[in-house]
């Protein structure tokens, strides 16, 4: 029996969809099979209930799995049935939602229900980068549902009713010895905070459907579409005194970039990616002046807003797909560089970093970069550098650019100079503040070759506006190649 917080399949369809949209499309000659194995549920339904429906009066396709029937598990015909549902989707360029709970392949068809996951994830290759495909964890999850979740754009989970994992615990015990939960394996909290596998967290399955509708409202249908542009907006006066009240002179204090970027969108409003996972960078969907932008952000308030393998990960991800679907991307720079230590080059920072100098530079959309404080390093160039294809980059004023922190440059470069003064301690502040004004300050000669504009912090949210509207019809011709190779 379904909890009075746990809905039928048509329920959550029903409660996910506009009011009376939903159409259910029988695939009758697929439900007609009595095939060995395959198991009808209640009035001669299989495990997968299929259609379309419409969200925000935009035509989506969906199928729910209905885990009253052999648990969810998919058999060869109800692949098939997600399959034709795919199909259709792409020929008619709707986005796809599955509202997934299953224990994965059905073990009564062997082999049939393998090769049935294995054309499915054939389909969410194929329809990814042409329409969203979303996926919503509402229960168990396992095997080879788990595996198309994580092929589609973005995976949606309950904090106390989800599970997704490959194998197991059960299976787990029985092949390692290993005693596990399956909250601990893959609650909705492991994949949010730890493997980065839940892009958003719900408390409930009508907060979910309530996300994954916002959600709507940010992105298009498919990739030759443009997010629908808000003409009614209320106005929003930015005051210097706002944001210096949150963001401190000094660069090595932290603050939340969040109360930034709140103060200069849309009526303060965002739809805040992979919260909680990695921390240190925000992505987050928001409008400025009624255009839909993805945000990249350092965050300064978590572990000084530094670069490291998740982070980069996360962000080339959200960057990715908003290339996909012509969502311009505005970045807000505070950044320090890549994390150090013997830990993060082991993990592979290298290559994870290298993950989002590719994202940035490969996308053709609009790229605005602010820089608000500094942005020492590598990281400068990662964190959509105009040498990275970006459009336009301003900087506040006072910003800093450099390979590293002023004081740190000047001790490696002066050490002798420094050792051997008459007054090493007026020599050395000499030396740093010539360093800011020559080479490290963004107003200085050589920032003038790569940040476009110092700006106050008043002037950033119109900044934006304007440069948004300015590449509206931003097009680039792309190389004849069949793809690039990404450093995955």
């Amino acid at each position: 029996m379904y909890k009075k917080t746990k809905y039928t399949p048509r329920e959550r369809i029903n409660l996910l969809v506009d009011k009376d949209t939903f159409e259910e499309i029988k695939y009758g000659n697929l439900y007609s099979r009595q095939d060995p194995g395959f198991v009808l549920g209640s009035e001669g339904k299989a495990s997968v209930i299929a259609g379309h429906g419409q969200i925000g009066g935009r035509k989506v396709f969906l199928y729910a799995h209905d885990f009253s029937v052999s648990g969810g598990s998919l058999s060869a015909q109800d692949g098939e049935i997600i399959c034709k549902l795919m199909d259709t989707a792409l020929e008619e360029g709707a986005p796809v939602i599955g509202l997934l709970e299953s224990g994965g392949a059905r073990i009564q068809d062997g082999i049939a229900s393998l090769a049935a996951y294995g054309e499915i994830f054939s389909r969410n290759v194929l329809c990814s980068g042409v329409i969203p495909q979303i996926s919503v964890i509402l229960g168990a999850c396992a095997g080879g549902s788990a595996y198309s979740a994580a092929l589609t754009d973005f995976v949606f989970m309950l904090e106390e009713n989800s599970r997704m994992f490959l194998t197991g615990p059960q299976v787990i015990k029985k092949a390692t010895g290993e005693n596990i939960s399956g909250e601990e394996l893959g609650g909705a909290d492991t994949h949010a905070r730890i493997s980065g596998s839940c892009h958003f967290l719900a408390r409930s399955e009508q907060e979910c459907f309530r996300l994954v509708r916002e959600l709507f409202s940010y992105i298009p249908s498919n990739n030759k579409q443009k997010p629908l542009t808000v003409k009614k907006i209320n106005k929003t006066c930015v005051q210097n005194e706002d944001l210096l009240a949150i963001v401190p002179r000094n660069p090595q204090l932290g603050y939340d970039i969040k109360r930034v970027i709140r103060i200069l969108v849309d009526d303060g409003k965002m739809l805040e990616y992979q919260d909680q996972f990695a921390p240190n960078i925000v992505t987050t969907f928001a409008r400025f002046g009624g255009r839909v932008a993805g945000v990249v952000a350092s965050q300064p308030a978590e572990m000084a807003g530094v670069i490291d393998c998740d982070a980069a990960d996360k962000a080339a991800r959200f960057i990715r797909f908003c290339d996909c679907f012509n969502i311009p991307v505005v970045t807000f720079v505070d950044v320090p560089g890549y994390k150090p230590g013997k830990e993060e080059e082991h993990k592979g920072i290298i290559r994870h970093g290298a993950k989002l100098l590719y994202a940035y530079a490969e996308a053709n959309i609009p790229k605005i970069s602010i820089i608000l404080r500094k942005a020492y390093g590598g990281a400068y160039i990662a964190m959509g550098s105009k040498s990275l294809r970006g459009d336009i980059s301003y900087a506040w004023q006072g910003a800093e650019v450099g390979v590293m922190g002023a004081e740190n440059a000047v001790d490696i470069i002066y050490r002798k100079e420094i050792e051997a003064a008459e007054n090493p301690v007026e020599f050395r502040k000499k030396k740093i503040k010539d360093f800011k004004n020559k080479l490290f300050s963004a107003a200085g000669e050589d920032g003038q070759k790569y940040i476009d504009e110092i700006i106050e912090p008043a002037e950033t949210r119109q900044k934006i506006i304007e440069a948004l509207a300015a590449l509206e019809a931003k097009k680039m011709t792309k190389l004849a190649k069949k793809h690039g190779n990404m450093p995955l």
